[in-house]
């Protein structure tokens, strides 16, 4: 877990060093910086489009099928590849918990 860090500037959370979305504290416009702690270093990444408040936002490169991780849980998987500063959302992400077809094994 990163060590906590208070900035009065940060516009969004990360709460594990695993995660690859920050959730976001205020409402960003495409081309809009937004500020994050991420191992005790402060990161700014710049948003590619419009997200609302409490959304989450791409932090790191996310391929297809990969793991979208958030407070340190997994929350679904990328159904396309997601680039830093991108939303991320149901239109590119899905849920895998408690789907038997996405169970290792489980059927189609």
């Amino acid at each position: 877990m990163s060590k906590s860090v208070y900035e009065q500037d940060i516009t969004s959370i990360v709460m594990s060093d695993n995660d690859n979305v920050a959730t976001l504290l205020k409402g960003l416009e495409a081309g809009e910086s937004f500020l994050y702690v991420l191992n005790g270093q402060k990161e700014v990444l710049t948003a590619k489009q419009s997200i609302p408040f409490g959304h989450k936002i791409s932090i790191k490169s996310i391929q297809r099928s990969e793991m979208v991780v958030k407070y340190g849980e997994v929350i679904g998987a990328a159904t396309a590849d997601i680039e830093p500063g991108e939303h991320v959302h149901v239109h590119n992400i899905e849920g895998i918990r408690g789907r038997g077809d996405k169970a290792e094994g489980g059927q189609k």
